[in-house]
């Protein structure tokens, strides 16, 4: 008792069409669901760069303010020179008591903006970052103010200049 050989090849040519049918229809999800993927990841991805680097994303506008907190100076004024790969060499300027030295700055988009100034007063030289994005981004927020004063004692902060909060020392 054996199954007919015609039997046998209906059998087989219908286990190879239903064979090819689950292939394509395995194949087309596996282009979907790739599709899908990549798109979720590309999304996930911005959503990321929104929420905890929006700096990085959008060039944000700073505003950088470093001012002559000197008791008195007015013998020997502050010097500060900053410079920047942004914008170059931005020149140095000579501060008297309460003067100021200010600029407005757009991060880029690779996160890398940085200001780098050099102050110097009688014998001393100290050079610091006045903007540096991975620093500033969020510290100089809800205003995006940066401000700086420039003491005897050292280098004060504030993102409101109502609030200053040392930094560091000259030395």
């Amino acid at each position: 008792m054996g199954i007919p050989v015609k039997a046998l090849i209906a059998l087989e040519l219908r286990w190879l069409s239903l064979k090819k049918r689950v292939q394509h229809h395995y194949l087309a999800n596996m282009k979907i669901s790739t599709r899908f993927l990549l798109m979720f990841f590309v999304a996930l991805g911005i959503i990321f760069m929104c929420v905890y680097q929006p700096a990085h994303l959008f060039g944000m506008e700073f505003e950088v303010r470093v001012i002559n907190g000197f008791s008195n100076n007015s013998s020997l004024p502050l010097v500060i020179w900053c410079i920047s790969q942004q914008d170059g060499d931005m020149g140095g300027r000579a501060l008297q008591e309460g003067d100021d030295f200010g600029w407005r700055l757009k991060t880029n988009i690779w996160g890398n903006s940085h200001y780098l100034c050099t102050m110097k007063w009688d014998a001393k030289r100290r050079s610091f970052d006045a903007f540096k994005v991975p620093r500033d981004s969020q510290r100089c927020a809800p205003l995006n103010k940066c401000s700086w004063l420039v003491k005897e004692d050292g280098f004060y902060f504030s993102s409101d200049e109502v609030n200053w909060k040392k930094d560091f020392s000259w030395y």
